[in-house]
């Protein structure tokens, strides 16, 4: 497993480095968003990011929003000071997947690593593919089709998405679903949900975004009736 660590203080990403290294991973190391493109888009293989937020040019926000739209299966998790709600849904409405407040504990960062790691592997799902009318859902290789067009979503609304879809018509509250998906995540709001699923409804377009509904008290369902 590789692990990039994206922070502009050397002192902390040697601390990081040493500890995951010393966990049995490989680390890759930047100092800034514009360095960490660089490296994704070099072409090295990675299967997670600890990513700062607060960093000399592009921040973390910004280039998790950059990486989304280019890299949308490799699992975020923001590290920063910043812990105000306002700036954990700013987080995760970015496509993080989860966030550590600073100062932390290497056996948090340890913890969260391993959590996330597993998240992103066994995925919401096991079957292959699931065709739902215009929708495609391909989880071998976690694409999304709707319409003939590929939807790039980032692994969390990936997640959100197969739930609702793995079950037409049933409705998930808030609670149920930072409880199936964020189980391991102490600073998730329900609010953190709302986020994801416009988000979803956004990239799905105008028609697609009406596939996801919520009723008020009961929570969010796919659709039936645009099923075949």
């Amino acid at each position: 497993m590789t692990i990039l660590i994206v922070d502009d203080e050397a002192d902390l990403r040697e601390i990081l480095q040493f500890n995951l290294e010393a966990a049995q991973y490989s680390c890759l190391c930047a100092e800034s968003a514009e360095q960490a493109l660089e490296i994704i888009d070099s072409g090295a293989e990675m299967d997670l990011i600890l990513l700062d937020v607060m960093l000399p040019g592009m921040s973390g926000f910004k280039m998790a929003d950059v990486l989304r739209k280019r890299h949308s299966s490799i699992p975020i998790i923001f590290l920063t000071a910043r812990t105000a709600e306002n700036d954990l849904l700013t987080g995760f409405s970015a496509g993080g997947d989860d966030y550590i407040g600073k100062p932390f504990s290497i056996n948090e960062v340890l913890a969260r690593v391993r959590a996330v790691l597993k998240r992103s592997k066994s995925g919401a799902d096991s079957s292959s593919i699931l065709q739902l009318g215009e929708l495609c859902i391909d989880n071998e290789r976690k694409k999304v089709f709707y319409e003939g067009r590929a939807i790039e979503l980032s692994k969390k609304e990936y997640d959100i998405l197969l739930l609702l879809c793995s079950n037409p018509g049933k409705q998930f509250s808030r609670a149920e679903f930072i409880d199936l998906l964020w189980k391991d995540s102490p600073y998730i709001l329900e609010r953190t949900v709302d986020v994801h699923i416009a988000r979803i409804r956004t990239k799905l377009g105008e028609k697609g975004k009406n596939l996801i509904v919520n009723r008020p008290g009961f929570g969010y369902s796919f659709r039936c009736d645009d099923t075949d």
